[in-house]
């Protein structure tokens, strides 16, 4: 008789963090909707056990705001909250990029090129969700490499609120391909050790995507793809 080799519990719990954040970033729940436990679970196919427990952690990401007397709902930000928090998004990134382009290393600074190329191809393929997946890599990867850990927890707490703004702000193909041309010149900085450089790039980005996140809530375009949960 073949041995039945169990899934971890943890095993599941991160496949199911993996394919709801994945669903909220990329519109599949509406901002502001909520999270319907029976529909996501049976979507999922699994048990309401991990899938609070993901939404538990998805909450602390800042994806889900937990709220009194209408349970876990997806982010929902007003202008005003992404201009504050792109505000403080762009220092730490600039921060990010200036200490990385200091302190990297040759194998880091490979690891993210070997990243660039693989985003490339998937901007050939207009493959927005693997394009999107691979940018997220490369922030984190440069966040990384600048090797301050009070510095990461802070990125990681403020970019989590607009994952899914900053996904959507690919979608014109003007401004697709000139982010992937400021990632050319990001990936040239770091080689180069140019810090001060870096930190430019870095804060140029993050106002463009700011200025094109508040351009499309404007246009009332932020969430076309957005369905119910």
């Amino acid at each position: 008789m073949a041995e039945v080799i169990e899934i971890p519990r943890m095993a599941l719990h991160d496949q199911v963090v993996v394919r709801l954040r994945a669903m909220l970033i990329e519109g599949r729940i509406a901002p502001g909707a909520k999270l319907n436990e029976r529909v996501l679970a049976e979507h999922l196919r699994v048990s309401r056990t991990p899938l609070r427990e993901a939404i538990k952690l998805l909450a602390t990401e800042g994806l889900v705001d937990l709220l009194p007397n209408r349970g876990a709902v997806a982010v929902k930000l007003t202008e005003a909250d992404v201009l504050h928090t792109f505000e403080v998004l762009a220092g730490l990134e600039a921060m990010s990029g200036e200490l990385a382009a200091q302190r990297i290393g040759g194998a880091e600074r490979a690891e993210i090129r070997a990243l660039h190329y693989e985003m490339k191809a998937a901007f050939t393929r207009r493959d927005l969700a693997g394009y999107y997946h691979l940018n997220a890599k490369i922030h984190a990867a440069i966040n990384a490499a600048a090797k301050n850990p009070v510095l990461t927890g802070a990125y990681q707490r403020i970019n989590a609120r607009v994952q899914a703004l900053r996904f959507r702000t690919n979608q014109d193909e003007a401004k697709w391909k000139r982010a992937m041309h400021e990632h050319d010149a990001m990936v040239d900085a770091l080689d180069a050790h140019d810090a001060p450089g870096m930190r430019t790039l870095m804060v140029e980005h993050l106002n463009r995507k700011r200025d094109t996140v508040l351009e499309l809530m404007r246009a009332g375009e932020i969430h076309p793809l957005a369905a119910k949960a």
